[in-house]
């Protein structure tokens, strides 16, 4: 009795071949954003992004001159936590804030983004043996920190007290899909 073993096709090799990045793709995604989707509604997941962006800076703040190699890496990590949680917050928790009566609150916040856009641009030129890096670092983070303590105690709890349960769950629903585009 001859035993038939049926080989894939070219194409059908490729499309299980596209059919497995496509996969891996999305578990990575889920896999960066499993922590904000598992911290809860939004603003406890926001929340659990700063604490994680603050750590960030620590990390990169405990580096000097000679490891460049390691504060471009930590760099590298904190653009993308931020920009990533800046579209999270820009393309869902500002525009709920604008709906709910907080347009100038919002559009503060929304501009205050570029200036991090700004920094993660200048601390990129000052990465390599320059003594005003770690000045730099220390600023930026004393603005950011302002900028999450704001958001945090003032202005994400009047949001928060705007939304009845089911719009807080919209919201959280929405701020996860503008994090997985960046994930």
């Amino acid at each position: 009795m001859a035993l038939h073993t049926h080989y894939p096709s070219r194409s059908q090799s490729l499309l299980l071949g596209a059919g497995l990045a496509v996969l891996g793709l999305a578990g990575r995604k889920l896999m960066v954003q499993a922590p904000t989707m598992l911290a809860g509604d939004w603003d406890k997941a926001l929340a659990a992004e700063h604490n994680a962006a603050l750590a960030l800076f620590d990390a990169l703040a405990e580096t000097d001159a000679t490891a460049s190699a390691r504060r471009r890496l930590i760099l590298m990590q904190l653009k993308h936590a931020l920009g990533k949680h800046a579209l999270e917050e820009e393309n869902a928790i500002y525009p709920a804030m604008r709906e709910h009566g907080m347009k100038a609150e919002a559009d503060a916040l929304n501009g205050e983004h570029g200036y991090v856009k700004q920094y993660l641009y200048e601390l990129s030129d000052l990465l390599d043996d320059n003594p005003a890096f770690q000045q730099k670092l220390a600023k930026f983070r004393a603005d950011i920190e302002r900028h999450m303590k704001q958001e945090e105690q003032e202005l994400f709890p009047r949001l928060r007290q705007a939304l009845d349960d089911s719009a807080t769950g919209r919201l959280t629903r929405r701020m996860n899909q503008e994090g997985l585009k960046l994930a």
